[in-house]
């Protein structure tokens, strides 16, 4: 029987679990336990980290783990490159299961920065009011440009105040609407958005309502990423499980849309 680990955080895992529960699978989806009360899911859950890649190997031979999904949000770098390098050395198949990243449209207004230290350096500058949609981690990257009133929306309320002297704090759990997004800028008097290019819809309605207010946005490119199989939605994922290759290499050929990818950057998750 198979025994699947899917590496989670995001709308598109809480799927993937719903999909094989339904199927009768035994799955275990893993959080890295960023987020305090993260949804409760169909399948069994585990959370924290495994220990780098030599933990995450010792926990794939321990639990007898036989595929493995990578459905961790864009940004999760580490995480992904420890999957796949611990997957070659325990042999086990891996397949991401990731978001077609953003693309600016008509009436778009995107400055794109390669990390998060250059959006940093990209705010000097005159103060403005700046809706900061990172999550809670990255806030500390932008106490270097103390002239701006951050606008923070957080899915939990930070353990500690965040390193910006002038913030407000939303805290909010997505996904979000175009109208209310429009409505918490024009509360709020924001005159700039920065964001991950995390990709998919359920973080898209921040860019939307800049687009419709005309407002600029700093757009931070998505992280490089070993070279690994992907797919985009969860049907396909089931079919690499019934009929992908389970020599521990992978899927030897792409399985619908999957695509051998070398990714580069643009949960978020929960802003």
């Amino acid at each position: 029987m198979r025994n699947i680990l899917v590496l989670g955080g995001t709308t598109e895992a809480s799927a993937l679990a719903l999909a094989l529960a339904e199927r009768g699978e035994r799955a275990t989806l893993s959080y890295a336990g960023r987020v305090a009360q993260p949804r409760a899911q169909p399948i069994a859950v585990r959370v924290g980290g495994f220990g780098g890649v030599a933990g995450l190997v010792r926990h794939l031979q321990d639990e007898g783990v036989t595929h493995v999904v990578d459905a961790t949000h864009p940004f999760a770098a580490r995480m992904s490159a420890n999957a796949v390098a611990a997957c070659a050395q325990a042999g086990v198949p891996l397949l991401a299961l990731t978001r077609e990243p953003w693309q600016p449209g008509p009436g778009d207004r995107w400055h794109t920065v390669a990390d998060l230290p250059a959006a940093a350096a990209a705010l000097d500058g005159a103060p403005q009011r700046v809706l900061l949609a990172l999550g809670r981690m990255h806030l500390a990257t932008f106490a270097v440009q103390p002239q701006h009133h951050y606008i923070l929306r957080l899915v939990d309320a930070p353990d500690e105040p965040p390193p910006l002297p002038q913030h407000t704090i939303i805290v909010a759990r997505g996904p979000f609407d175009e109208a209310s997004d429009i409505a918490l800028m024009r509360a709020h008097r924001v005159d700039l958005v920065v964001c991950k290019n995390a990709g998919g819809s359920g973080a898209q309605a921040k860019l939307q309502a800049a687009r419709a207010l005309g407002l600029p946005v700093l757009m931070v490119a998505r992280p490089p990423l070993p070279a690994r199989y992907e797919v985009r939605h969860v049907a396909e994922v089931l079919q690499w499980l019934d009929h992908g290759d389970n020599s521990g290499r992978g899927s030897s050929e792409p399985v619908h849309g999957a695509t051998p990818a070398a990714t580069s950057g643009g949960a978020e998750r929960g802003v």
